[in-house]
């Protein structure tokens, strides 16, 4: 009964108040954060688009071999 009742709490208080963007466009008076300017900008970033990728490509070489043969578990 209990947990019906924090249940039915939570779920009021959620309907209760506003969604997250909602509330910081509210409080920052409708001057756009850092990123909904980048999001809005026209210009590309390709190029540290394709670092970020062979960044990430790198890390591949990071991965150990596995001796599992497929009929046994891996050791941990």
């Amino acid at each position: 009964m209990r947990t019906r009742w924090i249940a039915a709490f939570v779920v009021a208080a959620a309907l209760a108040s506003t969604s997250a963007s909602t509330q910081s466009r509210i409080e920052q008076g409708g001057v756009p954060t850092e990123t909904q300017e980048r999001q809005n900008s026209a210009q590309s970033d390709l190029i540290w688009n394709l670092l970020g990728c062979l960044g990430l490509l790198g890390l591949l070489g990071l991965r150990r071999p596995s001796d599992n043969d497929g009929y046994t578990n891996d050791p941990i």
